[in-house]
Parts: structure tokens; C-alpha cells; sequence
């Protein structure tokens, strides 16, 4: 319902509702306060008109009564000319507006429209709110679409299995929260959960990091270290890119999952591992290894269960829901409230396709919570009239650059992952449109 219309006079109430429904308004039509205070809550969507001049219970009284039940209710009052100076100490108290008799009726749909758009925005915001309060930080893989209900379905059937598993997924769609997920769920959840991420430690130090070394293995080893393997006895080891390994460490990676048995560098010694590993790749791991870049019996040996993380284009309905838990974990962390969502923020949660994902959306988030967005919706006046196409495009591509740097924090490697750009393309963008990269290492 959009529009509950409150007046004693028959004649004129069923004129408005008339009017108003012609112009495509869903109106109920009530004859006293009484009568419409029966059946309006918190949860009413639409805005309500009311005469002032009623028996009983007049306008000004229902509007006070209805502040009681949802302060934030659009309420518009219908007065005569003598009425106007209560209409007006109305106003001030946060009545959304009032009409003046006689009245055009363009005059009272207009300010309608606006009170709806007012209160769609407020219930949505309370919507988010609740969403955001439901979940909290140790609530895995949010989401209520059916991808997400079928992914939490498959962690939970597979996560007690001593069982290895492959997770793919683009970057920044939560294949880390995956693998945490798999662990807390399983028997192993009291035992160490230790992720390493393959692609940042450089193949000179993996192999000690996996494995551990003895001292005097290599050279500056001066004392003894347990690798991760071991540390993750009885628990779970997280692997990221994967895709990163070395074709050699490939070969000794396979030996310890076949035998779940590790030798650290510099000593004979044997030790028996209890491991349960967990491998996340962002690319075609299979396509990889047809190609011969990646062991193809390894992968077999990971793709016992393989899980795919879905990007955040093939949730969208899910984005509402976790732009609201990250903006107010965002806000608690800023030690701010969290402010409303305004056009240019639902515009851009609904039009933008997120290409880094819910990592990319959390960053977002934080950008919004500290008041660091400057969106415009796409259907207001932009800077871009009175300029060229090619100016346009290149305004365009700088923005995107620009959200990229602010996505990735200024690490060049995910901005240039997310764009899809040659990174000498990039910096060459960079020098083009004078954009410093730097600044954006401590945005958000």
C-alpha cells in the first residue's frame, strides 16, 4: 500500500482516493483515526495523508500518536487556510509536510512520491541494519541466495570428512573464508587452523616454511624451525594460490599428501603428519595442467572435493546484506554510527559488477563508513555533459583505475588482477591521467 488517506468527509475522501489512484497510487481509505490507527504499524511501507479537521481524534492528534509507533512515518496533513499555523508547529515537530485547501491535486501526489522514496529509504536502511546486527564475524559465507544455501549445504556434508579439498574462486570472493568455514565445522575445529599463501613467499624460503628446517641446513639456518605442516598436526593447512607452487615443490607437496609423512631440510628424519589440506586456486587448475604448467596427478590428488566459490555478480541479491554487515563493522571499528545509504550508494551497490568481489564490496564499505565516497546516481546531471565521447571514456577508465587502487588499498598486483590490464599498461594509465597510486595505500 502506498498511500493510507484519512478524512471524515465521504465525498472528498473518495475524490482524492480517486485522484490518487489515477495516478498510479495504491491507496487504502480510511474514515477516522480510530479506524486507521487499528491497522498501521512500524512496518507500514507507505506514507500517510490525513485532514486535519476530524472528530475525535483530528490530524494533529493521529500524527502524534503515529510518531509514537514509528517516529521515522511519513505523515502529510490536508488543512484549511485557518489550520495552517498548526500545520506548520506540526512541521516542526517532523510532520513530513502539509497541503493547503484548496489544493491542486499534482500539488499533494508530488509530495507523496517523495515521502515514499523517503520511506523505502528509511525501511531499507533498518532492513540492512537488522541483517548487519543478525550477523557477526563468526558467521561464515553470508547470504541467503540459492548458490550460498548449496555451498553451505556441500562445507557442511564434507567438512568432518578427513578429506582434501580444492577451492576455486575469482580473487576476493572468500575462498579463505571457505577453508575456515571447513575447519570450524569439523572435528579438527580445537586444533590449528594455519593458512599459507603460496604466490607471496618467494620459492627460496616455501620449502622451509612447508616442511621446517634443521639448523645448519642452509645457510643464515642458525636454529631449528618447524614448518607449517607440522604446526597444522591435528588441524587443517590452507593453501592459497596454489597455482604458485614450483614444479619442484609440486613433486614434494604430492609425496606428503600420499604419505602424509614430512622431512625437514637438513636431517634423514621421518615425522608423521595429521593434516587435513585445504587448496584454493584463482585460476582453471585442470587447464593448467593440461597445458603443462601444473602436475596433473597433484591436482587429481586435490580435486578429491573440490568446492567453487561463486563471484559476487552471481549473488547480487546477497550484496544488500553483506554491504550492511561490513559497513557496520566498518563503522564500529571507526567508532562511528553508521550512516544512512543515500541514491548514490544504493545506485552503486545495485550497477556496479564488482569485479573484486566481497573484498572489493568490504573496502567499500569502509570508504562509505568514513565518508569517502563521492557517487552520483547515473540518472542525475554528471560532470560529463558538454564533453567529449573520448573525454568521457577516459574519465570513465580513470574512475575505474581509481576504485581499483581504492579496492586493492593501493597493491598494484590486485588492482592489476581486477582490471585485467598488463601491468605496463597500467602504470602507463597511471602516468596518463596523473593518478598516484601511493595515496591510496591507507585509504579506508
Amino acid at each position: 500500500m502506498d498511500v493510507a488517506f484519512i478524512d471524515d468527509d465521504e465525498v472528498l475522501r473518495a475524490a482524492n482516493v480517486q485522484s490518487l489512484t489515477l495516478a498510479g497510487l495504491t491507496v487504502a481509505a480510511y474514515p477516522s483515526a480510530t479506524a486507521a490507527l487499528d491497522e498501521i504499524d512500524a512496518a507500514f511501507a507507505g506514507v500517510v495523508v490525513s485532514d486535519i479537521r476530524m472528530p475525535r481524534i483530528d490530524g494533529l492528534e493521529l500524527f502524534r500518536r503515529l510518531k509514537r509507533i514509528d517516529p521515522d512515518l511519513p505523515v502529510i496533513l490536508i488543512t484549511g487556510h485557518g489550520d495552517i499555523a498548526m500545520a506548520v508547529d506540526a512541521m516542526r515537530e517532523g510532520a513530513y509536510d502539509f497541503v493547503a485547501k484548496p489544493f491542486a491535486v499534482d500539488r499533494l501526489i508530488g509530495s507523496i512520491r517523495h515521502a515514499l522514496e523517503k520511506r523505502r529509504l528509511v525501511l531499507e536502511n533498518r532492513a540492512l541494519k537488522r541483517a548487519a546486527e543478525a550477523a557477526s564475524d563468526d558467521l561464515p559465507l553470508l547470504g541467503v541466495t540459492p548458490v550460498m544455501e548449496r555451498l553451505r549445504q556441500t562445507l557442511h556434508q564434507v567438512a568432518d570428512a578427513d578429506v582434501d579439498v580444492l577451492v576455486e574462486g575469482e580473487t576476493g570472493s572468500g575462498k579463505d573464508v571457505v577453508a575456515n568455514a571447513l575447519h570450524r565445522w569439523s572435528h579438527r575445529a580445537s586444533r590449528p587452523f594455519v593458512a599459507v599463501n603460496c604466490g607471496a613467499l618467494p620459492e627460496t624460503v616455501i620449502e622451509s616454511e612447508l616442511f621446517g628446517h634443521e639448523p645448519g641446513a642452509f645457510t643464515g639456518a642458525q636454529r631449528k624451525r618447524i614448518g607449517r605442516f607440522e604446526y597444522a598436526h591435528g588441524g587443517t593447512l590452507f593453501l592459497d594460490e596454489i597455482e604458485a607452487m614450483s614444479p619442484a615443490l609440486q613433486v614434494k607437496l604430492l609425496r606428503v599428501l600420499e604419505a602424509r609423512e614430512i622431512t625437514p631440510l637438513g636431517t634423514n628424519e621421518v615425522r608423521r603428519v595429521d593434516v587435513r589440506l585445504v587448496a584454493a586456486t584463482k585460476v582453471d587448475l585442470l587447464g593448467l595442467a593440461k597445458q603443462g604448467a601444473f602436475r596433473e596427478d597433484l591436482y587429481y590428488r586435490l580435486h578429491v572435493v573440490s568446492v567453487r566459490v561463486p563471484p559476487l555478480r552471481e549473488r547480487a541479491d546477497d550484496i544488500p546484506l553483506l554491504f550492511g554487515h561490513f559497513l557496520t563493522r566498518a563503522a564500529k571499528r571507526f567508532r562511528r554510527d553508521p550512516p544512512a545509504l543515500d541514491a548514490a550508494v544504493r545506485h552503486r551497490l545495485s550497477a556496479h559488477d564488482w569485479p573484486g568481489n566481497v573484498r572489493e564490496l568490504a573496502h567499500y564499505a569502509e570508504r562509505v563508513a568514513l565518508g569517502l565516497v563521492a557517487d552520483t546516481p547515473a540518472s542525475a546531471a554528471s560532470p560529463d555533459q558538454g564533453r567529449s565521447l573520448p573525454e568521457r571514456v577516459e574519465a570513465y577508465e580513470a574512475g575505474l583505475i581509481r576504485e581499483a587502487l581504492a579496492a586493492s588499498r593501493g597493491d598494484v598486483r590486485l588492482a592489476v588482477e581486477a582490471l585485467g590490464l598488463p601491468r605496463k599498461t597500467f602504470y602507463d594509465k597511471l602516468r596518463r591521467y596523473g593518478i598516484d597510486q601511493n595515496q591510496y595505500r591507507t585509504a579506508g
